[in-house]
């Protein structure tokens, strides 16, 4: 379905960057605490275990709400819905910016689960019917908001609330919110609900059994991910041997990397889905695995701590696009099943790695996270030679 014309709309291009944008900033919310939880925890007078909410809270809201953005947003113009998800956003930002004690900080980040879920749900499968002649390249810029987001957003965050407080810039992430929006109101064509956008059909989704795969595949990389990435710092630190400065340097490596992958996932997908998620799926698991081996090898530590961020870039898009094959006129069912399905892994993954570290150390952790990873391209492998053909990404939604 091509977008209906609106006096408001602007060029298809400017529509996607806009969807973009709106990914970067939800993606800097979603993350700003990770720099910023010490300043929380001592103003507020709570421990960085409880403060550490402000991250788990939101990812466990957005998985659960995903689908149910199904139902609320049945009939809406997605123009509308994700117009009024950023307002959720800024609502967020100056919720926390506010907030005096730990359940109203809890609230404002409430509210950015709920505008997680449903912004992914719908945004996430907006680059087909925005550019349906390009729509590798359209969701390649809108998921570039998330390596823009990781790579600048969040430093810039920790640097600004060093310098003025947190919650100035959860002021200033209001204010790019309230920007956001009204941009999105501006440049975005209407865009009716498809035949396919109501809640009853994730189950005709999930009957199928490539479908199946798809969440096996995407829970084993997802968990194998977050086990491993979460306890990188620890692992440069006191396993290799990195300074302060050598682990901000690396750790900066690592998202610019991702943002290369995440160039390079347009031009992949448009050639083979399946294959760029197999190879996304080996660039990220065969280097953890190597880094258990070679922490005593500075070198080698940085390489693969890049290629490693390369494979992470390219993840979400790769893993999408694949899904999003098996399901050509279902997108925002398929989409609501990726995001609930990573969310809920991001924590399953967070926690196993954890207690792996306690258990057996952190090169352990490292090691069962290369081997989902690996054992994920397998099951891709698996399925492909099991299908008469490969079935392509066709944008014509």
């Amino acid at each position: 379905m091509q977008p209906s014309s609106s006096s408001s709309a602007a060029s298809p291009w400017l529509s996607v960057a806009a969807v973009g944008i709106g990914a970067f900033a939800l993606v800097t919310t979603e993350f700003l605490p990770v720099g910023l939880l010490p300043q929380v925890a001592r103003e507020l007078s709570m421990t960085e275990g409880q403060t550490g909410l402000m991250v788990t809270l939101p990812g466990l809201l957005a998985a659960l709400t995903a689908p149910l953005t199904l139902l609320w947003a049945r009939t809406f113009d997605r123009r509308h819905v994700l117009c009024a998800l950023l307002a959720l956003l800024a609502l967020s930002n100056m919720t926390v910016a506010i907030a005096s004690n730990l359940w109203s900080l809890l609230l404002g980040r409430a509210f950015l689960g709920i505008a997680v879920g449903g912004f992914w749900t719908i945004g996430g499968t907006l680059g087909p019917r925005l550019r349906p002649e390009q729509a590798a390249k359209a969701s390649s810029l809108i998921f570039s908001g998330v390596s823009i987001g990781t790579v600048a957003g969040v430093p810039a965050g920790t640097l600004l609330g060093e310098m003025l407080g947190w919650r100035v810039v959860f002021g200033v992430a209001a204010g790019l919110s309230v920007i956001v929006t009204l941009l999105l109101w501006r440049t975005l064509p209407r865009l009716p609900a498809q035949s396919g956008a109501g809640l009853g059909v994730l189950g005709e989704v999930l009957r199928m059994r490539k479908t199946r795969v798809g969440l096996l595949a995407v829970l084993s990389i997802f968990v194998g991910q977050f086990a491993a990435y979460t306890y990188l710092s620890p692992y440069l630190i006191n396993e290799a041997g990195m300074s302060s400065v050598s682990l901000s340097a690396i750790l900066l490596g690592f998202g610019a990397a991702g943002f290369v992958g995440n160039l390079a996932g347009g031009w992949a997908v448009a050639k083979s889905s399946t294959w760029t998620l197999i190879g996304t799926a080996l660039l990220m698991g065969l280097p953890m695995i190597l880094l258990s081996a070679v922490a005593s090898l500075a070198p080698a530590v940085v390489l693969f701590v890049m290629v490693w961020g390369v494979g992470f870039g390219l993840l979400p898009f790769a893993m999408q696009s694949w899904l999003f094959a098996m399901a050509p006129d279902k997108l925002e069912a398929m989409g609501a099943i990726f995001v609930s399905s990573a969310q809920a892994s991001i924590g399953v993954g967070a926690l196993a790695g954890g207690l792996i570290v306690d258990h057996l150390g952190v090169l352990s952790a490292l090691t069962v996270g290369g081997t989902l990873g690996v054992l994920t391209a397998v099951v891709i492998l698996i399925s492909q030679f099991r299908t008469s053909k490969e079935v392509q990404w066709s944008p014509e939604v």
